[in-house]
């Protein structure tokens, strides 16, 4: 399948028409890379800017927020917009341990839930298996989560 682009305004922004990823998926890539470059100190720029530098529609972008929010690379801030949480200075491990530590919190992964595997996480945050080895062994330590030889990882508490 080939992929035509189209030029949004603005930036530069492309993005291709069909994707097997998906677009949201791409844009998510594209501002994490940035994040990275910490071209965002002072926050993101809004939906509806992201959208026209893409040439896309605001679900699409919302889509792309969405799962910068999930991976924990990006926090919503009541009255502020969209923030870049502790900067580029925050590891890997620990942005994923921040984002499982909410999810037990908020009960997305509740007391005696199994986390997911290694492979599942570190596709998942897109990093290496050792990224996540260290984040869950983090949590381990601290009380958050247990491992059962030859079954899993699972939530002990949520404090």
């Amino acid at each position: 399948m080939v992929a035509h682009r189209r030029q949004g305004p603005g930036k530069g922004g492309c993005v291709p028409q069909a994707s097997p990823r998906g677009t949201y998926l791409l844009i998510s890539e594209s501002l994490r890379a940035r994040i990275a470059e910490g071209r965002y100190v002072d926050g993101l720029p809004s939906e509806a800017e992201i959208g026209r530098e893409f040439g896309v529609a605001r679900t699409t972008v919302r889509r792309a927020l969405r799962a910068l929010e999930e991976s924990g690379d990006v926090a919503t801030v009541a009255g502020v917009g969209r923030q870049v949480p502790g900067g580029a200075q925050r590891a890997p491990y620990e942005r994923i341990m921040a984002d499982l530590l909410r999810q037990i919190r908020e009960g997305v992964l509740p007391v005696g839930a199994r986390l997911p595997s290694e492979a599942v996480m570190a596709e998942t945050y897109g990093v290496a298996r050792g990224t996540v080895r260290r984040a869950v062994r983090e949590l381990e330590t601290a009380g958050h989560v247990r491992a059962q030889h030859g079954v899993g990882r699972f939530v002990s508490s949520a404090t």
